[in-house]
């Protein structure tokens, strides 16, 4: 591959460079900050850099965005301690799901067959109910579907199937997942 030949081609930020250079001066060091600690600051400036973010959501310290504008989060989920969205595309996460310390959400990668390394961008769907275990990983183009649970340390290329527990590199069914409780 030629890395003096790369290019982002038809490739965005989805911002303006003014917006860019306010969100990581200003905006992703108040997100991240251990120094405030509140989750409502934090959600208040994600929202102010164009994030959709419902209502009781907690972000912990530490927490990492690369762009704000590309990123959905419903109701009542929590986001752990240096937990990284590393939004290049969209990542959705619906309501009550779980994204634990040190996640790592990973939206892009490259084409190792294309002599210029082309970014490949795709989404990320997190759906409601979901555990992401600590210090998981989700690969671009991943839908981790409904009450689906990611073990500590699990990393997925594909997505995730309803109800079920994965654990391991690459991420393996272990079993079903049970919540009575909620019925499902």
């Amino acid at each position: 591959m030629r890395l003096d030949k790369y290019t982002l081609g038809t490739y965005s930020p989805g911002a303006s460079l003014s917006k860019q250079l306010l969100w990581y001066f200003i905006g992703a060091p108040l997100v991240e900050s251990y120094w405030l600690p509140i989750s409502s600051l934090k959600v208040w400036t994600l929202r102010l850099f164009g994030a959709k973010i419902g209502q009781g959501v907690r972000i912990k310290p530490g927490v990492k965005v690369k762009f704000p504008w590309r990123l959905t989060v419903f109701d009542y989920v929590w986001i752990g301690e240096n937990a990284w969205i590393d939004n290049l595309a969209t990542v959705t996460i619906e309501s009550h799901a779980c994204i634990s310390q040190g996640a790592y959400l990973c939206t892009g990668n490259h084409d190792w067959n294309h002599p210029d390394f082309k970014l490949i961008p795709a989404p990320i769907h997190i759906e409601e109910s979901t555990w992401i275990g600590a210090k998981s990983v989700i690969g671009p183009g991943v839908t981790v579907k409904q009450g689906a649970v990611l073990a500590l340390g699990g990393v997925t290329g594909r997505s995730l199937e309803a109800m079920t527990i994965y654990t391991g590199n690459p991420a393996q069914a272990v079993k079903q997942r049970k919540l009575e409780v909620l019925g499902l």
